[in-house]
Protein backbone atom coordinates (compact mmCIF):
# COMPACT_ATOMS: atom_id res chain seq x y z
CA UNK A 1 0.00 0.00 0.00
CA UNK A 2 1.33 3.30 -0.95
CA UNK A 3 1.59 5.93 1.55
CA UNK A 4 3.33 9.21 0.65
CA UNK A 5 5.22 11.34 3.52
CA UNK A 6 4.31 14.24 2.64
CA UNK A 7 0.27 14.05 2.81
CA UNK A 8 -1.75 14.49 5.79
CA UNK A 9 -4.49 11.68 6.43
CA UNK A 10 -7.78 11.35 7.86
CA UNK A 11 -9.81 8.04 9.57
CA UNK A 12 -11.80 8.15 6.10
CA UNK A 13 -9.13 7.75 4.01
CA UNK A 14 -8.62 11.16 2.76
CA UNK A 15 -5.46 12.78 1.88
CA UNK A 16 -4.19 16.40 2.23
CA UNK A 17 -0.97 18.00 0.22
CA UNK A 18 -0.46 21.42 1.42
CA UNK A 19 1.33 23.75 -0.93
CA UNK A 20 1.11 27.78 -0.44
CA UNK A 21 -2.00 27.90 1.65
CA UNK A 22 -3.82 25.67 -0.93
CA UNK A 23 -4.80 22.40 -0.51
CA UNK A 24 -5.15 19.22 -2.96
CA UNK A 25 -7.77 16.78 -1.23
CA UNK A 26 -7.94 12.77 -2.40
CA UNK A 27 -8.67 9.23 -1.34
CA UNK A 28 -5.90 6.91 -0.61
CA UNK A 29 -4.51 3.96 -2.17
CA UNK A 30 -6.01 1.74 0.76
CA UNK A 31 -9.41 3.20 -0.06
CA UNK A 32 -9.56 2.90 -3.78
CA UNK A 33 -8.54 -0.85 -3.42
CA UNK A 34 -10.95 -1.15 -0.87
CA UNK A 35 -13.54 0.44 -3.24
CA UNK A 36 -12.77 -1.34 -6.25
CA UNK A 37 -12.83 0.04 -9.65
CA UNK A 38 -14.64 3.44 -9.69
CA UNK A 39 -17.05 4.16 -11.76
CA UNK A 40 -18.77 7.66 -11.17
CA UNK A 41 -17.41 10.80 -9.02
CA UNK A 42 -19.66 13.58 -7.80
CA UNK A 43 -18.32 16.68 -6.49
CA UNK A 44 -19.93 19.76 -4.95
CA UNK A 45 -19.06 22.93 -7.49
CA UNK A 46 -16.04 25.54 -7.04
CA UNK A 47 -16.91 27.85 -4.45
CA UNK A 48 -18.82 25.89 -1.91
CA UNK A 49 -17.41 26.15 1.86
CA UNK A 50 -17.20 23.52 3.74
CA UNK A 51 -16.72 22.66 7.77
CA UNK A 52 -14.43 19.58 7.98
CA UNK A 53 -16.13 16.08 7.80
CA UNK A 54 -18.56 17.63 5.69
CA UNK A 55 -19.25 15.23 2.72
CA UNK A 56 -17.70 17.36 -0.59
CA UNK A 57 -18.83 14.57 -2.76
CA UNK A 58 -19.40 11.07 -3.26
CA UNK A 59 -16.95 7.84 -5.12
CA UNK A 60 -19.51 4.94 -6.71
CA UNK A 61 -17.16 1.56 -7.63
CA UNK A 62 -18.85 -1.70 -8.86
CA UNK A 63 -19.21 -2.57 -5.09
CA UNK A 64 -20.70 0.41 -3.20
CA UNK A 65 -21.03 4.08 -3.08
CA UNK A 66 -18.71 5.68 -0.72
CA UNK A 67 -19.06 9.55 0.52
CA UNK A 68 -15.57 11.37 0.98
CA UNK A 69 -15.17 13.92 3.40
CA UNK A 70 -13.53 17.47 4.21
CA UNK A 71 -9.87 16.75 5.82
CA UNK A 72 -10.06 20.78 7.31
CA UNK A 73 -12.50 23.29 6.99
CA UNK A 74 -11.98 25.30 3.58
CA UNK A 75 -13.36 26.51 0.45
CA UNK A 76 -13.36 24.66 -2.80
CA UNK A 77 -11.41 26.27 -5.57
CA UNK A 78 -10.75 23.67 -7.98
CA UNK A 79 -12.63 20.10 -9.29
CA UNK A 80 -11.07 17.81 -10.89
CA UNK A 81 -13.20 17.48 -14.16
CA UNK A 82 -11.17 14.57 -15.41
CA UNK A 83 -12.84 12.30 -13.30
CA UNK A 84 -16.32 13.10 -14.68
CA UNK A 85 -14.92 11.39 -17.85
CA UNK A 86 -12.46 9.28 -16.32
CA UNK A 87 -13.28 7.96 -12.98
CA UNK A 88 -11.25 5.27 -13.57
CA UNK A 89 -8.25 7.41 -12.95
CA UNK A 90 -8.53 7.55 -8.68
CA UNK A 91 -7.58 3.91 -9.17
CA UNK A 92 -4.63 4.10 -11.39
CA UNK A 93 -3.15 7.49 -9.94
CA UNK A 94 -4.98 8.15 -6.70
CA UNK A 95 -1.79 10.94 -5.38
CA UNK A 96 -1.36 12.22 -8.73
CA UNK A 97 -3.86 12.54 -11.68
CA UNK A 98 -6.87 10.89 -9.83
CA UNK A 99 -7.03 13.94 -6.94
CA UNK A 100 -10.48 15.70 -6.61
CA UNK A 101 -10.37 18.90 -5.03
CA UNK A 102 -8.28 21.59 -4.71
CA UNK A 103 -9.48 24.48 -1.35
CA UNK A 104 -8.22 27.24 0.43
CA UNK A 105 -7.93 26.14 3.87
CA UNK A 106 -9.35 28.55 6.13
CA UNK A 107 -6.92 27.79 8.91
CA UNK A 108 -3.42 25.91 7.31
CA UNK A 109 -2.66 24.80 10.74
CA UNK A 110 -5.84 22.54 10.96
CA UNK A 111 -3.67 20.26 8.60
CA UNK A 112 -1.11 19.79 11.45
CA UNK A 113 -4.25 18.02 13.11
CA UNK A 114 -4.12 15.87 10.82
CA UNK A 115 -2.28 11.89 11.12
CA UNK A 116 0.94 11.73 8.67
CA UNK A 117 1.61 8.84 6.56
CA UNK A 118 3.24 6.66 10.18
CA UNK A 119 0.24 7.02 11.99
CA UNK A 120 -2.20 6.33 8.58
CA UNK A 121 -0.15 3.40 8.23
CA UNK A 122 -0.70 1.87 11.70
CA UNK A 123 -4.50 2.61 11.19
CA UNK A 124 -5.13 0.18 7.59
Amino acid sequence: MDTPDDLYYTDDHEWLRVENGTATVGITDFAQSELGDIVFVELEPEATELEQDDIFGTVEAVKTVSELYMPVDGTITAVNDELELSPEVVNEDPYGDGWMIEIDLEAPGDAEELMGADAYADVT
